[in-house]
């Protein structure tokens, strides 16, 4: 039965079309665009992404179309996209080929098999990088095809989407920035339910600027009767358009079913109100070899190829050809060029599925699963696996579903769908008792890629495999809560079957979930795992529990006994030939030396590391020995090298695409870029980290690197903001000090600057108490600071003698290894001695002249201003004088408002005179003339004071000169206001204005 049910005239959709021409307009001019196109089901999603991409190739676009495929467990991983690089390859052929080799083909041919044999998969600790480089590639590749070119990229049915491809879309939609790009998605609206997995998605992606999300609407009347008249080739009676448009609610797909019915005398007197038979109505109305063609291709998956279909159909070629014929016909069901046959409207096929009895369902799905088995050809390879796995699952057959659920989950981890590799993983550990013994005895290379366990006497497949590559699936995956509960599981088998080894392992990924979790630093659990190895012979096992003791030792416990165990971690690893372990144990164990003050010996480390990854590349390291260098260089005082390291780090990420790492390595830059007095620098650097930063914890970094210019700037507001964004990233991995004290320190240079030296002591009293040297140096030195700059200067106010001892008496604990360490030491101490009344000028200038040495501007002008305090505490104003030049020409140089101001007043205070070329005193010209009623710039000074509340005294000890030159300043003011006192003529000020403001005080 042949009908025409499509119309041949594009109905409505103006809005739509508008924004979707405008997105296309605005790509071509090199502005990449990124669409959500929503809608319920049949309200014609796949007609104007039709209609989009016949006008974008008229515009000599270049168009790709991929489609979400509901199969297995969650989705076939990346599906979509590898359609959509199959699409652009099919188009660009060699020119593909050769764009993908330049940014790691070995990689992008997990999404492409096409592009050769994917390189080996990193294993190991650090895995979950192949998966950020692999989306990294895939950006990178896009973007470079699109730079002579306009792409338009159409993903459908994202509501089938399985999580790794949403995941990659949603790395897309932030992270396109250059080339010619339309990426343009369909998802069913009315599907997505509370619970659904887009749901979280879509409310991500609402929060990105540059996604712009349209929803289609039903068809007006009007547009009803337009559709009707294209469908039928002549304009509808008025009654008809009526009986459908209320019939159809608007709906584009049920418009063209009830047209077709109620043009056909047939149907139409057999429709129902139900939409399951509105939508079967046409199939019943088919032969019955088409009817039955229908059924099994509703089984297979949104699409099935030709040779499967006829496999399973169990049709000579001429019937299945006047099958599938009939049903395209009555467009039913529709051919792709690629030979494969999907039914034109999802809604039919779910549809005729449900009108299937359960036995019919998984008879046709044992059906499509043996004749995947006796020619595996008959679909791709990418897809032979999971699609394996799902047919066998719903045939409801344990001993073949079992093997071919932990292959297609080994599938999946190799392509780094660690989502899905989750869920087929459950699925595998729910089929194993029903599986037959004899099934289970498999060998662990062909069923499962596990991770190093041993102690194993035997070579078959056990629970245990299962178990472990679930929890390590569920923590790539980021289900902490479901990998703790796997590990448990486990470690409950392996205490009642006796496996040392094994239950060392679990008791390490016990020890890292815990600390994703924050329920704790994980300390007693690698203590634990330890203590199971002790005495036993080395073992690849034992090798990986040493190096992650090492590496929590570098975060939490920088001593002596870390070392030690970083030292056996690089020899067991050593005798086991471990060598990715045995790197990550060098670069633990020269964090430690260099932390303890061994800089020789860990630097050598460090740079052992460094030589080996540029040589072989090994990417899982990169995001290690780039990341940790410059930091430890950093935190040695070395900047510029440490910029150096980064620079060579940052190149590395882009040739290997591992931007999340870039983030971490931008930021390093920015804080020795920040230290070198390079702050515009250091602000472009902090930008850079935060459009790579793709983490929680790199988007925390980049958040401290603005927080710290911010203060540095006096912008309170910002510093404010980032702060809110450190704490709010960093969550869950605040346990470590690395990440908890620069939180401090902001959070305690913010109270400064707002002068709340209450909040500033509170906060110090977090932080006391533990620490690493290279992060609590700058916190005790704002700390110290605070008190020296807050209001009440007096040494005998309350709470000041308790923070002042606490502060000294911490210093007093942390080491000094470097001359960095030894300059904030020497300035905590001149702080502290300020802050309790006991300035010293030559204390300061020891200050200085360490400073000096370490290349510390901005530190550098802080001392100076000390320094010239106490000189002008001495009388020694010409030397005040010649200190804060230098320092004001810093300050004004970085851009650092609280210090320039804070220059300024003390120049003020002090009659100093001009410090800037041209002889114009620091306060501008409001501050040099006299204002009002004659009053003389240091008169203003004195009458700013008594409007304070000052007494003579009070105020000769801040302006350095002495009670009775304050006592002929203020006669002269009272008779120049012609007031007869204080009061008056504070009252008199505030009126006319003539009080200066007082400037911000410095951190």
């Amino acid at each position: 039965m042949q009908s025409r049910t499509v119309s041949p005239v594009f109905v409505g959709r103006e809005q739509e079309r508008a924004s979707l021409t405008q997105a296309l307009e605005r790509a071509a001019a090199g502005e990449p665009q990124a669409l959500l196109l929503g809608g319920e089901a049949g309200v014609g999603k796949s007609r104007l992404v039709e209609e989009y991409g016949r006008q974008a190739v008229a515009a000599g676009a270049l168009v790709a179309l991929g489609a979400c495929v509901e199969i297995g467990v969650d989705g076939l991983p990346f599906a979509p996209v590898s359609a959509l690089l199959r699409s652009l390859h099919r188009q660009l052929g060699e020119e593909l080929t050769a764009a993908a080799g330049g940014f790691g083909g070995g990689e992008l041919a997990r999404l492409l098999p096409e592009l050769g044999e994917p390189g080996a998969a990193e294993h190991g600790a650090r895995d979950e990088d192949g998966r950020a480089r692999l989306f990294e590639l895939t950006t990178r590749l896009l973007e470079s095809l699109a730079a002579e070119r306009t792409l338009v990229l159409i993903v459908e049915d994202l509501h089938w989407a399985d999580r790794s491809t949403r995941e990659l879309l949603g790395y897309l939609f932030r992270s396109l920035q250059l080339g010619r790009i339309v990426l343009l998605t369909t998802y069913r609206s009315d599907d997505i339910h509370r619970r659904h997995p887009l749901r979280p998605f879509l409310a991500e992606l609402d929060r990105t600027r540059t996604v712009r999300r349209l929803e289609l609407p039903r068809f007006t009347r009007d547009e009803v009767r337009r559709q009707i008249a294209g469908i039928q080739g002549s304009e509808p009676n008025p009654g008809l358009v009526d009986h459908i448009f209320r019939r159809s609610d608007g709906n584009a797909f049920f418009v063209e079913e009830l047209a077709c019915c109620d043009g056909d005398s047939r149907a139409a007197g057999s429709i129902s109100d139900s939409v399951r038979d509105l939508l079967l109505v046409r199939v019943e109305a088919l032969p019955e070899h088409t009817q039955r063609l229908i059924r099994v291709l509703a089984e297979g998956g949104s699409r099935v190829e030709y040779g499967l279909l006829r496999a399973v159909a169990g049709l000579g070629e001429d019937e299945l050809i006047d099958a599938l014929r009939g049903a395209i016909g009555a467009n039913i069901v529709q051919a792709d060029e690629d030979d494969t046959y999907r039914f034109r409207h999802a809604l039919v096929r779910e549809a005729v599925d449900d009108d299937l009895l359960p036995g019919e369902r998984s008879r046709l799905r044992r059906r499509y699963a043996e004749a995947l088995e006796q020619t595996p050809a008959l679909v791709r390879d990418e897809e032979r696996a999971a699609r394996l796995a799902s047919y066998w699952y719903h045939a409801h057959d344990a001993a073949k579903a079992l093997p071919a659920v932990l292959q297609a989950a080994a599938r999946a981890r190799s392509r780094y769908a660690y989502a899905e590799q989750l869920n087929l993983l459950e699925r595998a550990m729910e089929l194993w008792e029903e599986a037959p013994a004899e099934v289970r005895l498999l060998s662990r290379a062909e069923a499962v890629e596990s991770y190093p366990l041993c102690d194993c006497s035997d070579e078959e497949l056990s629970f245990l495999d299962i178990l472990a590559e679930t929890a390590v699936a569920a923590r790539l995956a980021g289900e902490v809560e479901r990998g703790l509960s796997v590990v448990k599981r486990a470690l409950r088998r392996v205490d009642a079957e006796g496996h040392p080894l094994r239950a060392a392992w679990f008791w390490v990924q016990q020890s890292k979930l815990i600390r994703q979790l924050a329920r704790g630093d994980g300390r007693c659990e690698l203590d634990h795992a330890q203590e199971l190895l002790k005495d036993r012979p080395p073992s690849p096992v034992h090798a990986r529990v040493l190096m992650e003791a090492a590496g929590w030792g570098g975060m939490y416990r920088q001593g002596p006994e870390s070392v030690e165990i970083a030292e056996r971690a690089v020899t067991l690893a050593r005798q086991v030939g471990d060598e990715e372990c045995e790197l990550h144990a060098l670069l633990s164990r020269g964090g430690l030396r260099v932390a303890l003050g061994d800089a020789e010996a860990g630097l050598a480390d460090y740079q052992t590391v460094r030589r080996r990854v540029l040589e072989s590349g090994h990417v899982g390291v990169i995001t290690r020995s780039h990341v940790n260098l410059p930091d430890a260089l950093e935190g040695m005082g070395r900047s510029a090298e440490a910029i150096e390291v980064c620079a060579e780090g940052i190149e590395l990420t882009r040739r290997f695409g591992i931007q999340d790492s870039r983030a971490w390595m931008y930021h390093n830059q920015s804080e020795s870029l920040f230290s070198l007095g390079r702050w515009d620098e250091a602000l472009e650097a902090a930008r850079e980290a935060r459009r790579s930063a793709q983490s929680p914890t790199a988007r925390a970094l980049a958040a401290r690197a603005f927080a710290e210019l911010a203060l540095g700037r006096g912008d309170l507001e910002a510093a404010s903001s980032e702060l809110h964004r450190m704490s709010e990233e960093y969550g869950r991995f605040q346990g470590a000090p690395q990440h908890w004290l620069p939180q401090l320190e902001v959070r305690l240079g913010l109270a400064a600057l707002e002068g709340r030296i209450l909040q500033v002591r509170e906060v110090l009293q977090q932080a006391t108490g533990g620490g690493i040297s290279r992060y609590f140096w700058p916190l005790l030195r704002e700390a110290a600071s605070a008190e020296a700059r807050a209001a009440d200067v007096a040494a005998g106010a309350p709470g000041r003698a308790e923070a002042v001892a606490r502060i000294r008496g911490t210093a007093a604990l942390l080491p000094v290894h470097y001359p960095v360490w030894e300059a904030h030491r020497l300035l905590v101490e001149a702080e502290l001695r300020h802050a309790e009344g006991r300035a010293d000028a030559d204390r300061w200038a020891e200050v200085t002249d360490a400073l000096e040495k370490a290349e510390r501007p901005y530190l550098l002008a802080l001392a100076r201003t000390g320094r010239a305090e106490s000189l002008l505490a001495e009388g020694d104003r010409a030397g005040a004088a010649e200190v804060l030049r230098p320092a004001h020409a810093t300050a004004r140089r970085l851009g650092a408002a609280p210090l320039a101001g804070r220059i300024e007043k003390l120049a003020q205070r002090g009659g100093l005179g001009p410090l800037t070329p041209g002889g114009q005193r620091p306060g501008g010209p409001a501050a040099a003339a006299a204002s009002g009623p004659g009053l003389t710039a240091r008169e203003r000074d004195v009458l700013s004071l008594v409007a304070a509340g000052r007494s003579n005294r009070q105020i000769a000890e801040e302006l350095f000169i002495s009670p009775k030159t304050v006592s002929v300043h203020v006669s002269n003011i009272l008779a120049k206001l012609e007031v007869s006192g204080r009061g008056e003529a504070a009252a008199l000020a505030h009126r006319l204005g003539l009080l200066a403001p007082a400037a911000a005080p410095a951190r």
